[in-house]
């Protein structure tokens, strides 16, 4: 076992290794140890130029990266997934785990107790705890892309010294944007702040806050001055344990069970001005960039659960004979949840087997981060701008 620079333990690709058949364990990890988890070292660059390598080739700090969290995720997720999914609970030893192993802190510098590695890091991170459960990688996904970009784009030094220690040791950070009447129109939102001499009052209500049950501090979309419109909303920073804000009740979701997503009230909650993150009216700006760099992220969420939808599947389709020949020799390969359920026959549509708990957990990437139809004006307004 080595230590990188980045803070991170390394296991030898050897320990990760697995000889347990699939149909003995078909909630653990595919014993296969996830074909997409293999890597090749990326070249040495020439003296004289820079060498474009493909995205699949790593550098040697991202291969022992991307080794380790795949162990972490088979050793210590893998065993709770099928429990935290019908509890609809994240175990309190996968957060501290993250912790520990300085995932909820990938890019914070390491002044502040994070890893300094980089962005593409993060999502190999998040693809390689997709592939084991989708509701794990949400929560790394969303403190790094989210939570510490916020603090450390928008963030004033004294905000940085106080917060960034804190969401790299133990503290969850919570995005509050959305509300009741204003999804994928966020920025119709309804929750005021009324400044009063050196700090604002806020009143109002949020729908559909991820993390928000374990949260530790929250992003709080208000507007400071409605005649402005969207110009008046400013992000706060709001801890917990401030008087007036209240977590409610979380949902009784379809897929990505494990994350809870919450309503958030606020009803005369004192936030001193100091605590405005950015500048007023700024907010959504920082919102916009933000969510385009969490879209990234989501990608990667997606691409992983397809990734480990499709190991579990394979290996199985292998052992199931129909008609004198495997399954598996019958059948086109493609990555789609829904074509895995019906190469597992009858199994797949039950709980025995972590499929369907893929093909549930898949759903909400038509939805957050901007609706699919959202990320097609998107597209479309990129592609005039080129034209």
């Amino acid at each position: 076992m080595a230590r990188t620079g980045t803070g991170v333990e390394i296991i030898k690709e050897s320990q990760l290794k697995r000889n347990m058949p699939a149909y003995l364990a078909p909630w653990r990890a595919s014993p296969c140890v996830f074909r997409s988890s293999k890597s090749e070292l990326m070249p040495n660059l020439a003296s004289d130029g820079v060498v474009c390598a493909p995205l699949q080739t790593f550098t040697e700090e991202e291969t022992m990266l991307k080794n380790m969290v795949t162990k972490f995720a088979q050793e210590r997720v893998a065993p709770l997934v099928q429990k935290m999914d019908e509890n609809s609970k994240m175990e309190d030893s996968v957060i501290q785990g993250l912790f520990e192993q300085g995932l909820m802190s990938i890019e914070l510098g390491e002044e502040y107790g994070g890893t300094g590695a980089s962005f593409f890091s993060t999502i190999l991170v998040v693809e390689e705890l997709a592939k084991v459960d989708p509701a794990v990688a949400l929560l790394c996904e969303l403190q790094n892309t989210l939570t510490n970009k916020l603090f450390t784009t928008y963030g004033t030094e004294e905000q940085k010294r106080t917060y960034l220690p804190r969401v790299a040791k133990d503290t969850i950070g919570s995005f509050c944007l959305s509300e009741a009447g204003s999804g994928s129109d966020a920025f119709s939102l309804k929750t005021r702040a009324e400044k009063k001499g050196d700090y604002y009052i806020i009143n109002g209500s949020k729908m559909w806050i991820s993390l928000a049950e374990h949260a530790g501090v929250f992003f709080v979309m208000a507007n400071t001055d409605p005649s402005l419109g969207y110009r008046g909303i400013t992000c706060f920073i709001v801890d917990r344990d401030t008087e007036g804000l209240h977590v409610g009740k979380k949902e009784d979701k379809l897929g990505i069970r494990a994350s809870s997503t919450c309503p958030v009230t606020f009803e005369n909650v004192k936030v001193p001005e100091t605590n405005i993150l950015g500048q007023v009216g700024q907010g959504y700006k920082y919102a916009i960039g933000m969510l385009n760099t969490g879209r990234i992220g989501i990608a990667a969420q997606m691409l992983g659960l397809a990734q480990g939808c499709f190991d579990h599947t394979i290996p199985y389709t292998k052992e199931r004979v129909q008609f004198g020949k495997s399954v598996f020799d019958f059948q086109v390969a493609t990555l789609t949840t829904s074509k895995c359920i019906e190469w597992m026959g009858g199994v797949g549509f039950t709980k025995n087997y972590p499929i369907e708990k893929y093909y549930r957990d898949c759903k909400i990437g038509t939805i957050y981060e901007g609706t699919s139809n959202i990320q097609l004006s998107t597209i479309a307004k990129s592609l005039a701008q080129e034209y």
